[in-house]
């Protein structure tokens, strides 16, 4: 009998480092988790610290190794996933130069929009350089500069002296397969949002000339690509020695979090959907051809399973507005001397106590979730949230869930242009996130949107379990198709008619609130 393998697979998140051990056979063996901090910036930054990266995925591998039985020799790969669309410069000695400026950041919209420029114009764009991007990418730069490409463009304007020293720039997973490998190297469906890469042949991308002449980004400070199932090479021997594991654990390139989720979610099939409610929302899923909706901010990238493509699009704030709710109403000075970990628990189970307690609806309270700006089904950085249709007579209760409510109508707004773009209906969409360990919420979820809610197992360990998977099938012990039939399920949500009745009406209210302010959000905020 074969012995079973395993794999370590890290999740950076932006605001923990999640680390888990998953076996062969798909059997998640323990997790465990460590937080990092998040700097926001005056003009729309948002930074973290790659070394704080480091220690806490370190930190959190040393600590799993501990708490597990199995002889450790046994474990044959790490796979790292994790935000995506942030920006790490290197120098040829491997320290970074700066803090990372992650997929929040903003900062570098004015030099997106200069090299995005053109005429004739289609909204933000040059109707040429556009019409090259789509065709060779399958989308655009964003105009809000959140994405790479205006990172570095920042970087190389406004911190010339960095962008010069720069010997790579890294993916925030790519910085962390550095640091396991002294390798500096990227994967195909990684580097897409650079917007420099020819995506027009799936099983043959390669950066392209005038793509990184129009970005105005010198091609040699970029990595090499490979396949998101390909070995970028063994751990270092310092590493194995410290960890006590064998030098001979192989490292996979893996994907971002948009990509791995999907599989950690079991949806490795052409339009199985999966809807991710982390810090952000995800609503994806793989698809046989590439498409782009510029309109919605919605597009086909390549996914981690080779020769597939996958739909991208995000909402920029989601279940962090339950932090932002956290802090408002001061809740952690009622758990004065519990660790931050017990601290959320409790607080996110008051939370879905005070939802039960409400009527749906909230008393025709609505609660707008653009804390930081918005990217689906609109591009928005201007655009801020908030309470309407507050009174006297609103309760803490209310307005605890009117969050819970305006998270899940924001995502039945992405969610109706993401069913017309993939031209399919199906029966149920599967639910993973952090935000998916609340029944409650899965139930609002599946009334908001009018379709069965399937709840997965561990929800918030589906973008490590993806990265695992992607590891597994690289190095031929499973197959995609194998572990997606080991997914669990805690339950399935279908939704009650009454509630989408009154849910309804509040959607066409929703999306009016956008529209009657988004002027005013413009002058306030410009």
């Amino acid at each position: 009998m074969l012995q079973e393998k395993y794999v370590l697979a890290i999740d950076l998140g932006t605001s923990s480092v999640k680390v888990i051990l998953l076996s062969s056979n798909g059997n998640l063996v323990n997790a465990t988790s460590e937080k990092v901090s998040l700097q926001l910036l005056e003009g729309g930054g948002a930074e973290q610290n790659p070394e704080d990266w480091w220690q806490a995925s370190l930190k959190a591998t040393k600590r799993l190794l501990q708490k597990v039985t199995i002889n450790k020799q046994a474990i044959v790969a790490i796979a790292c996933t994790g935000q995506w669309a942030g920006t790490v410069p290197l120098d040829k000695n491997g320290q970074h130069l700066m803090n990372g400026m992650i997929w929040l950041d903003s900062r570098g919209g004015a030099c997106a929009r200069k090299a995005i420029n053109g005429f004739p114009r289609i909204q933000a764009y040059g109707a040429w350089k556009l019409w090259k991007w789509i065709q060779l990418t399958g989308g655009a730069p964003s105009p809000s500069g959140k994405d790479s490409f205006a990172h570095i463009l920042y970087i190389k304007e406004h911190r010339h002296d960095i962008y010069q020293k720069t010997y790579k720039f890294l993916e925030p997973k790519d910085y962390l397969n550095y640091k396991w490998t002294n390798k500096m190297v990227s994967t195909f469906d990684t580097m897409t949002l650079h917007w420099v890469t020819d995506c027009r042949d799936i099983g043959n991308i390669q950066y392209h000339p005038k793509l990184l002449k129009m970005a105005g980004i010198a091609p040699e400070k970029l990595p090499d690509m490979i396949a998101a199932t390909d070995v970028i090479g063994c751990i270092t021997p310092n590493l194995a020695i410290e960890l006590g594991l064998s030098p001979n654990v192989q490292v996979v390139g893996s994907s971002p979090d948009l990509q791995s989720i999907l599989i950690g979610a079991g949806a490795v099939e052409d339009y199985q959907p999966n809807l991710c409610i982390g810090t952000s929302t995800f609503l994806s899923m793989h698809v046989p051809y590439k498409k782009v909706d510029i309109l919605h901010n919605i597009a086909t990238f390549p996914a981690s399973i080779p020769n597939k493509y996958f739909i991208a699009c995000e909402q920029q704030t989601s279940a962090i507005c339950l932090s932002f709710l956290k802090d408002l109403f001061q809740l952690d000075k009622e758990y004065v001397g519990l660790s931050i970990e017990e601290q959320d628990r409790k607080i996110y189970a008051y939370f879905d106590e005070m939802v039960v307690q409400t009527s749906p609806g909230s008393n025709h309270l609505i609660f707008t979730p653009w804390l930081y700006g918005e990217r689906c089904p609109v591009e928005d950085p201007y655009i801020r949230g908030g309470f309407h249709n507050l009174s006297l007579t609103t309760t803490r209760a209310e307005m605890i869930r009117a969050v819970y409510e305006g998270i899940a109508l924001n995502a039945r707004w992405l969610w109706q242009y993401v069913a017309k773009f993939s031209r399919q209906k199906k029966e149920a969409i599967t639910m993973t996130g952090g935000g998916a360990n609340s029944a409650v919420w899965c139930q609002i979820f599946a009334d908001v949107l009018g379709y069965p809610i399937l709840q997965a197992q561990d929800p918030s360990l589906a973008n490590a379990k993806g990265a695992a998977m992607i590891a597994l099938d690289g190095l031929g012990l499973a197959t995609f198709q194998d572990l997606a039939t080991t997914m669990r399920y805690q339950n399935t949500f279908y939704p009650i008619p009454q509630n989408q009745l009154i849910y309804n009406r509040l959607f066409k209210t929703f999306v009016r609130l956008y529209k009657k302010n988004k002027s005013i959000y413009y002058q306030l905020n410009l």
